[in-house]
């Protein structure tokens, strides 16, 4: 299973480039996951709810299941546990998008730049293979345009050694 981050400042654009690579590498025959680090926490649960009351009881996973999807959610009583440890969760596909995770793990990474572009804090990753963003950057790594999803899901792909 291979994976790809995509990292930048909140509000750059990472999550809806990677909504429009998921129908674009899917279109190629890929089975494609994705995996997202919340800074904020989240909750896909709601008060009230018998999944919801499960985990406050003490549960440590609660697994829901309908015909159209399951979920299982898991209580972190540390600390969130490393990213290869979340991507091993994941059932096999060709590939995971991985959004976040800026330090962690030794996955390639592009970085997103939103429309004004200042000094990257991702500039010195040595995991970064590209560059996302409309204006030039001051970068010797590639560079594609946020609309360019075709030619970034190809450099994936190819910079991966995914497909033929």
């Amino acid at each position: 299973m291979k994976a790809i981050g995509f990292v930048g400042a909140s509000g750059s654009g990472k999550t809806t480039l990677i909504e429009r690579l998921i129908p674009a590498l899917t279109a190629r025959g890929l089975t494609v996951s994705a995996l997202k680090h919340a800074h904020h926490g989240f909750d896909m649960d709601r008060p009230g709810k018998d999944s919801f009351r499960f985990r406050q009881a003490g549960a440590a996973q609660v697994l829901v299941a309908a015909p159209q999807r399951w979920a299982l959610l898991t209580e972190l009583r540390d600390r969130l546990p490393a990213l290869e440890n979340l991507l091993a969760q994941l059932d096999p596909c060709d590939l995971v998008l991985v959004e976040g995770f800026r330090s962690e793990g030794s996955i390639p990474r592009i970085e997103v730049c939103g429309a004004a572009v200042d000094p990257s804090p991702f500039a010195q990753d040595a995991n970064l293979i590209a560059v996302v963003c409309d204006d030039p950057v001051d970068r010797a790594l590639p560079r594609f345009a946020r609309d360019d999803v075709a030619n970034i899901a190809s450099f994936i792909l190819r910079t991966l050694g995914i497909g033929g």
